[in-house]
């Protein structure tokens, strides 16, 4: 569990201090049940919230990049402006902490470079979405990356952001917030801080560890 450890050394306070890594808000993300969910959307459609009840509200988003690579090392969506007590790896159901083995984590797998953080409620709506371009397009659907992401990413002179905040549709409580996974593909683990009363004060999703 040393990642663990090096993620309670760097994220516990409200700021990061560490000279390799760059910071910035990013946005914030709306949360309309509080179940969240993180997965890259164009490999999983229906990804189990994690286990833990996060505040519905809105709640501000951080980049971390690592700064030499000016990739995308951390993200994070902070729910209070609290201490953290104690730190504890992500879950979704029917995962434990005593099924690892030692090195081992549980996390979601990338395999498109795109990760994104979202209610279970907006994960639906983007289903609902690639379903009916699916059936408005037929054979000339390229997919829901070409169809609803892609343009936020990239123009004609290439690459443009790192990060977009999405809606799927227009009347949606909440959105989508979609960011680059490090250096690309992997599998990634997410981890969160609780105050001493063991409510989730921050939840951090690690894709480049840096050593604090």
């Amino acid at each position: 569990m040393k990642h663990i450890e090096n993620i309670q050394k760097m994220f516990s306070k409200s700021f990061v201090e560490n000279p390799l890594v760059e910071s910035f808000e990013a946005g914030k993300i709306h949360l309309p049940t509080g179940k969240l969910v993180a997965c890259d959307p164009l490999i999983t459609r229906d990804m189990n919230s994690f286990l833990v009840q996060f505040p519905i509200g809105e709640f501000p988003v951080l980049i971390h990049k690592e700064r030499q690579s000016h990739c995308v090392a951390y993200v994070e969506v902070v729910f209070r402006n609290e201490f953290v007590d104690y730190w504890e790896m992500a879950l979704t159901e029917g995962q434990e902490i005593r099924q690892l083995k030692a090195g081992e984590i549980f996390g979601y797998p990338v395999e498109s470079g795109m990760g994104c953080l979202m209610d279970v409620k907006v994960q639906e709506s983007l289903n609902r979405l690639e379903d009916r371009l699916y059936q408005r397009r037929g054979a000339d659907f390229k997919g829901i990356y070409e169809e609803f992401f892609h343009h936020h990413f990239f123009d004609e002179n290439g690459a443009i952001d790192q990060f977009a905040y999405l809606k799927p549709a227009d009347d949606d409580e909440g959105g989508l917030f979609a960011f680059e996974t490090g250096y690309g593909e992997g599998f990634y683990a997410s981890y969160i801080g609780f105050d001493q009363h063991q409510n989730p004060v921050k939840i951090v999703t690690e894709f480049i560890e840096i050593l604090n």
